[in-house]
């Protein structure tokens, strides 16, 4: 898809001032900054907390690029190597809950200056420090322009209460082919986040240690078969076509379906999947698709995330979640956050 987008010189440019790089044996990533200093990470976690979270409170679902025309496709997806899997790691909460502590809000400011949420998932990383969410819940495609405002990850954030504890964007990971081509077949974000922080009465921001370390994180699947079945979590809370309203947004919601090969009629992807999946868009973009997740440990393998939904049937609801297929490339970008360190801001 990258060289097809050159050949057109249609290149989207969404990298933005972001830096680029190719580590040896390691899929070419963007790398860039979100809240990259110290000082710039405790205004972002101030914007947020500040007043009982009101600014989390009154953020809406993100209404950007969540519907595509799509179907079921005759061809099958290829692979580009063997099958692989990164074990997932646990805590101890994790077994006490009824679904992952993982799934989370993330939220930042988009385009329009208002605050707005999109759902992510902790992954296990060596740091302990990443979440996964759609590529264009951290870049703005709105404006090609780099990345959206003020990015943060709440997991557990249900029913607008004050969270409990906030994670602080350091940095975006993400494929070159989206950074730079708005390829979808690559709209995937890996982004490392500082230790969680916690604010006094008086604003006083105290550390609460690393993600990983208080949530788990889910492992990660590759070039995995199609027609597996999968769990998918998200906080979906848009309109089907018909004007009804299933979702609310305001709690995590779950839907068991079998993935498939698609083909997209208004997005550029060439190896798009599907997951049978009742969710709408807004809000459920970034939605963690969970394979073999076990209800025991409430633990599985991240297999796709959500970046569009479409109404396959005609029936005017929708009945498809749309994810890139995750192969050996997107293995590449999440090995790159999976190792990169973060640290404390309070």
């Amino acid at each position: 898809m990258r060289r097809a987008l050159a050949a057109l010189g249609i290149g989207v440019g969404l990298l933005g001032t972001a830096v680029v790089s190719a580590p040896a044996g390691a899929a070419s990533v963007v790398t860039a900054p979100l809240a990259s200093d110290v000082p710039t990470a405790q205004q972002v976690a101030a914007f947020w907390l500040a007043d009982a979270g009101a600014n989390l409170q009154n953020a809406t679902p993100y209404a950007v690029q969540t519907v595509v025309h799509g179907e079921r496709a005759t061809t099958a997806v290829v692979a580009d190597g063997r099958p692989g899997l990164v074990a997932p790691s646990q805590n101890a909460l994790q077994k006490k809950t009824k679904t992952p502590t993982t799934s989370g809000k993330v939220f930042f400011v988009g385009a329009d200056g208002q605050p707005h949420w999109c759902t992510g998932t902790a992954v296990q990383a060596a740091y302990r420090n990443v979440v996964a969410t759609a590529g264009h819940c951290l870049y703005d495609i709105e404006r090609s322009g780099g990345t959206l405002g003020k990015w943060v990850f709440v997991p557990g954030y249900s029913g607008g209460k004050n969270p409990g504890v906030l994670y602080v964007g350091k940095q975006a990971v993400v494929h070159y082919d989206f950074g730079v081509y708005g390829d979808y077949d690559r709209d995937v974000a890996f982004v490392n986040v500082y230790n969680g922080v916690v604010s006094s009465s008086s604003g006083v921001l105290t550390d609460s240690g690393r993600l990983g370390d208080n949530v788990g994180g889910q492992g990660l699947a590759y070039n995995q078969p199609t027609a597996s079945s999968v769990d998918v979590f998200g906080y979906p809370a848009g309109l089907n076509p018909d004007g009804t309203r299933p979702f609310a947004g305001k709690t995590l919601e779950r839907s068991t379906g079998s993935t498939f090969a698609m083909r997209l009629l208004d997005l550029p992807a060439d190896q798009p999947v599907g997951v049978d999946s009742p969710f709408t868009g807004e809000g459920s973009l970034g939605s963690s698709w969970l394979y073999r997740y076990s209800d025991d440990a409430r633990v599985g393998y991240l297999n796709g995330v959500t970046i569009s939904v479409s109404d396959t049937d005609g029936d005017n609801r929708y009945d498809t979640s749309v994810s890139p297929y995750f192969d050996g490339e997107v293995h590449g970008v999440y090995s790159v956050a999976a190792n990169l360190w973060t640290g404390s801001i309070a």
